[in-house]
């Protein structure tokens, strides 16, 4: 194995195309670091788990190749679900696995940790703080644990809490953070100063990418300092529109709970003639909770997101198909991102040009703009009288606590950081990928947005589902195709040069 680049890029490179996009370590700047047994040998709970401690060369793919059928495919049993690959396909890029190891880089009496949350609300805060808070106590017998008031600003200029298990106890069940949040504050400086000075070495940082790409920062400004402190990051977005991870925490109770807003809309519209329900959900830049809200509520006519243009008047338009489903069904659902038709209404937007704290577009409502497009048309065409209902469940979606599903995925994050930290790796965020936690470098996650594709099968699943127009003419449909295939290829190409690149030892 050869490792090659910088702080923000180390890349280890192995044989038929094997790449690690791996994260750094303290040792990578503080050489002869001293390591220690890890306490969980010790730990009557983890004394039954067989392999419960992460070899050091375990990692997670981050994407598995299918071969076609007409191939040979050889299978690997990891553990269930397994993998299929073909045996001449690139091994391609992969992550260092999440879990405890052998040893660990910091004594239990050695460590002063500390817990920040920034940006907007997301459900599973509080179970993300508590976890972290338990997981250093019960795990590693970490005792200074601090909450840091109110986003990054409370480095400098806010007072710290106090976490113990008893503190924490029970706020996995409330929404929202205990520790308070905040957009924007970063100053690398003054954060790092007070990092120093407070005696922290372990910082955790909960947020989205913005929050990341500042948790990036103070980690190269730290390790320009030369200092013994490790800085984890748990991404948060409630939008799921982090790259690499399978999904961010949160997603699954906004969906849960939008669904909700999808019922009492499907209620009000149905129960008036031509009644006309209107959701909107969150979504800034990706469509997903529009997407699988619609999805499992079945109850939808229409989802109108970012990634999907789409045109009010002519044939084939929004106007027309409203027009269709009442006649056909006496009322309809229509759930919008709150992302999607911004094009459509630019020219009105007088916040075009303003970003909030976190350097987010503000945005106009495009819910009450469509709502109150569709009662113009309607006025304007004397064809029919509607009722419509605008519901806009935003921040009663943020301000829920986690459901079951994003509770138990909020602990094995919290408890991945953990580990990473107590090992001595920093500079890295934590999540899934492929079904296995792994630690992924900050650059990885904030490099760009996820969002929904179009093309794929889950797009067209909903578009069966509503059976609403793609509002995409044929030209555009080949656009698209054209362009996924050109960075299909594009991939395909790269991984060809690697396995043809003599391997490095």
């Amino acid at each position: 194995m050869e490792h090659s680049g910088n702080s923000q890029l180390k890349l280890v490179d192995g044989d038929a195309g094997y790449v690690l996009e791996d994260v750094p370590h303290l040792t990578d700047y503080i050489p002869d670091l001293p390591t220690y047994p890890n306490p969980l040998r010790s730990n009557p709970s983890y004394s039954v788990v067989k392999q419960y401690f992460v070899d050091v060369d375990h990692t997670v793919a981050q994407k598995v190749i299918y071969a076609s059928t007409s191939k040979f495919f050889w299978f690997v049993f990891l553990s269930p679900p397994f993998i299929v690959v073909h045996k001449d396909d690139p091994r391609g890029t992969h992550f260092r696995r999440a879990g405890p190891r052998q040893k660990v880089y910091f004594e239990s009496d050695e460590v002063h940790a500390c817990i920040v949350t920034c940006g907007g609300l997301c459900p599973g805060l509080n179970t993300v703080i508590r976890e972290i808070v338990c997981g250093l106590y019960h795990m590693y017998g970490v005792n200074k644990i601090l909450g840091i008031d109110g986003g990054y600003r409370g480095f400098y200029c806010k007072n710290t809490i106090d976490l113990t298990p008893k503190v924490v106890n029970d706020i996995h069940k409330r929404g929202g953070t205990i520790i308070k949040t905040s957009r924007g504050g970063h100053d690398t400086s003054k954060i790092v100063d007070s990092i120093h000075d407070r005696g922290i070495n372990q910082v955790y940082i909960i947020g989205g990418d913005g929050t990341q790409k500042g948790a990036a920062v103070i980690y190269e400004e730290i390790r320009r300092r030369g200092l013994k402190v490790a800085v984890a990051g748990i991404p948060k977005t409630i939008d799921n529109d982090i790259p690499v991870i399978d999904k961010s925490f949160g997603f699954d109770t906004a969906v849960e709970e939008a669904q909700r807003a999808i019922d009492a809309a499907h209620v009000e519209a149905g129960s008036i003639e031509n009644g006309i329900g209107v959701v909107k959900l969150m979504g800034r830049y990706s469509g997903f909770i529009a997407m699988y809200a619609t999805l499992g509520s079945r109850d939808v006519d229409c989802c109108l997101i970012p990634e999907s243009p789409f045109y009010l008047e002519g044939r084939g338009g929004l106007y027309e198909y409203i027009e269709k489903r009442l006649k056909e069904n006496g009322h309809m659902v229509i759930v919008i991102a709150e992302g999607a038709g911004q094009d459509l209404l630019s020219e009105s937007l007088q916040s075009v040009n303003h970003q909030d704290a976190s350097g987010n577009k503000l945005l106009q409502d495009v819910g009450l703009w469509i709502s109150q497009k569709i009662k113009n048309h309607f006025a304007s065409q004397h064809k029919m009288a509607i009722n419509l209902k605008y519901i806009d469940p935003t921040y009663m979606i943020r301000a829920i606590p986690s459901n079951a599903s994003d509770s138990v995925y909020c602990t094995l994050l919290a408890h991945s950081a953990v580990h990473g930290a107590m090992a001595g790796y920093t500079g890295f965020t934590v999540g899934l990928v492929n079904g296995r936690h792994a630690y992924i470098p900050f650059n990885r996650i904030t490099e760009k947005q996820k969002n929904v594709v179009i093309t794929d099968r889950m797009w067209a699943r909903l578009l069966s589902s509503t059976n609403q127009p793609s509002f995409l003419s044929h030209k555009e449909i080949a656009e698209f195709k054209k362009e996924k295939q050109h960075q299909h290829q594009l991939l395909d190409d790269e991984n060809c040069k690697d396995n043809k690149s003599e391997p490095k030892t």
